[in-house]
C-alpha cells in the first residue's frame, strides 16, 4: 500500500484554510452583533454592524451548504 503524501498534504492544507476561514467569519459575525448591542445601548444606530454580522453568518451558512452539497453529490 502506497500513500500519496502530496494529496494528503493538499487535503490537510485546504481543510485547515477552510476551517480557519469559517471560524474567522463566524467570529466576525459575533463581533458585529456585539458592536450592534453596544451601539444600541449607547443610543446610537448600528445598522452597518448588524448587516455585516448577518452577511458573515450568511457566508458561513453558504460554505456549510456547499460542503454538504459536495459530499452528497
Amino acid at each position: 500500500m502506497k500513500i500519496d503524501w502530496a494529496a494528503l498534504g493538499a487535503v490537510f492544507g485546504v481543510s485547515l484554510v477552510a476551517t480557519v476561514a469559517l471560524v474567522g467569519l463566524f467570529t466576525l459575525g459575533i463581533a458585529g452583533l456585539s458592536k450592534q448591542e453596544t451601539a444600541s445601548a449607547n443610543g446610537g444606530s448600528a445598522v452597518l454592524a448588524r448587516t455585516g454580522a448577518y452577511a458573515c453568518f450568511a457566508l458561513c451558512a453558504a460554505a456549510v451548504a456547499y460542503g454538504i452539497y459536495l459530499i452528497v453529490t
